[in-house]
């Protein structure tokens, strides 16, 4: 995915396109965000939400993590000929309660029905705008990271992957699975009151977190390195993995988020994440180091180390 958007997209569009997941934009002197998505994930129906709930939350996320504050969505629905109205109609009803969750407006939209067989049920694209303060726009680049600050994730990895995988192929595990999907901008506005203490935030989504830690270091001068036995995941997303072969590394997620963050302030900021519902499973799992430069580690739980690397491929594909 990376290679095809930066031999074909930016070469045409340019770098200032970058590879956040919002742009960031000037309009009459206010500073905006500005990001769209597109959501075909199959099931379009799974434990934990649907395709409405995943197309608001995402973009919610996808605003929040520049530090931006959500303002508007825009949807627009491509609908497959003889999609039945009773499913469309508690796909609009989720979207609708996700976007008053996260206090944020449908404003606009469109609508498009093809025919039987020209498209798998039900795609969404969505737009989000979002409020961008000046003394957030650090966060978006990560060029304020330092060594010695400390790195987060706001929860245990790989309860969406794992469940799409589950519904999808009707595995029997024995394990309550159920997708982590959720607007994360109340978590976020949480610990945004003194911004100049957050480094860096990105929802840990396709690729998994080995995969933004891998960006993060790419061609920097300093590494990071993160400690196997602190990473959260659930005993039936490690089992599942085990048994197909993944590494919850880099599996996706719809409701979790990294952050880097100043070293004096790790502890204050994890314990009010702590507050949130989606912030609960918190953990402190390593810090950024004058170390292997360029390079992020995972020191292993037997004390061994070895180089993460962003994923070369798509594990399951269609997962959001």
């Amino acid at each position: 995915m990376r290679e095809l958007i930066e031999k074909v997209f930016l070469r045409h569009f340019g770098m200032h396109a970058g590879l956040a997941d919002s742009a960031s934009i000037s309009v009459d002197g206010s500073s905006l965000a500005y990001t769209t998505d597109s959501f075909v994930v199959d099931p379009l129906f799974f434990p934990g939400g649907n395709i409405g709930k995943l197309a608001v939350s995402g973009t919610v996320n996808d605003l929040s993590t520049c530090g931006a504050i959500p303002k508007f969505i825009s949807c627009g629905f491509i609908i497959e000929e003889g999609f039945r109205i009773a499913d469309l109609d508690k796909i609009v009803e989720s979207m609708a309660s996700e976007a008053k969750k996260a206090g944020v407006r449908i404003v606009t939209g469109d609508t498009k029905v093809v025919k039987r067989d020209q498209c798998d049920k039900l795609y969404i694209n969505t737009s989000g705008i979002g409020y961008l303060p000046e003394d957030r726009k650090h966060i978006c680049t990560g060029e304020t990271i330092r060594p010695g600050d400390k790195i987060i994730v706001s929860g245990t990895l790989g309860d969406h992957a794992i469940t799409i995988l589950s519904e999808r192929e009707g595995l029997t595990t024995g394990h309550q699975l159920e997708s982590d999907v959720a607007p994360l901008n109340n978590l976020t506005e949480k610990i945004l009151g003194q911004p100049e203490n957050i480094r860096f935030m990105r929802d840990i989504t396709r690729g998994g977190l080995a995969t933004i830690l891998a960006e993060i270091c790419e061609n920097k001068t300093f590494g990071i390195e993160i400690e196997e036995g602190r990473i959260p995941v659930r005993e039936s997303v490690r089992s599942i993995s085990e048994l197909y072969g993944f590494n919850p590394l880099f599996l996706a997620n719809e409701g979790k988020m990294l952050f880097i963050v100043k070293k004096e302030t790790d502890e204050k900021i994890l314990r009010q994440l702590h507050t949130e519902e989606t912030g609960k499973d918190a953990t402190i799992i390593g810090e950024v180091t004058e170390e292997h430069q360029g390079i992020a580690v995972l020191k292993s739980v037997i004390g061994g180390k070895r180089i993460i690397e962003m994923l070369g491929g798509e594990i399951l594909p269609r997962i959001c």
